[in-house]
């Protein structure tokens, strides 16, 4: 049966690369029964006051954050599962400490991770957010034999895979568009932002006097906005 791996990462040319050794994978000895992942859009103008003369707030698009992914595991030191038969339950969240949670001193920051558990795991890098540990069964003398593990974590993400995911038409680049015949500055920035309020602000940041007639062949800068 295929276990639930967590492979800690380093960030190399500004992708997260899987680390080699094991001292850097953590194995689940017992799978968890159940995994949830996140997804969340965010949309600017539906709280607060509606706008003058609107019944209802128009949804704009703000951005997408970083997935979410929360999942529970078991460890076991009983000895009963076979593939844990030989290590104890502290060695195990040792082990998953120091790959997933423990601050790296040399980068200043815990290490992403790359999860790994058959098709719905399969390309999920993250770091992680949260380690609640229960503990349920002990030895005569304290020492822990069972113990319930939550991990949630939250998407990786470095400066340039984010770079390489963002649209070309996205509203968070900055576009230089030549006017053609017939265009106005509000259909312009309804082009470009799904926003024809913009165009105010396009016309002071091009220092246009007469933006009312466009000039045909007339380049005109549209920086990101929100």
């Amino acid at each position: 049966m295929t276990k639930l791996k967590i492979t800690r990462c380093e960030i190399s040319g500004g992708d997260i690369v899987p680390m080699s050794g094991d001292d850097n994978i953590f194995n689940a000895t017992i799978n968890p029964s159940a995994f949830s992942r996140k997804y969340k859009t965010r949309f600017s103008g539906v709280d607060g006051d509606t706008a003058i003369g609107k019944s209802k707030p128009v949804p704009k698009y703000d951005r997408s954050d970083p997935e979410e992914l929360s999942l529970t595991i078991t460890l076991d030191g009983t000895g009963v599962v076979p593939d844990a038969a030989d290590t104890t339950v502290t060695d195990q969240l040792e082990q998953l400490r120091n790959v997933a949670y423990s601050y790296d001193g040399d980068n200043h920051e815990p290490n992403p991770v790359e999860i790994e558990w058959g098709d719905g795991l399969s390309d999920f890098q993250g770091r992680m957010t949260g380690l609640d540990v229960d503990y349920s069964l002990f030895q005569t003398d304290g020492t822990p034999l069972r113990a319930t593990v939550k991990m949630t974590f939250i998407e990786a993400l470095t400066e340039e895979m984010e770079a390489k995911e963002s649209n070309d038409k996205s509203p968070d680049l900055t576009h230089i568009l030549q006017v053609r015949e017939g265009d106005t500055l509000p259909l312009m920035c309804q082009r470009v932002y799904k926003d024809v309020s913009k165009y105010l602000e396009i016309a002071r940041f091009n220092d246009l006097d007469g933006f009312r007639d466009l000039q045909p062949g007339t380049l005109l800068r549209f920086p990101p906005m929100r």
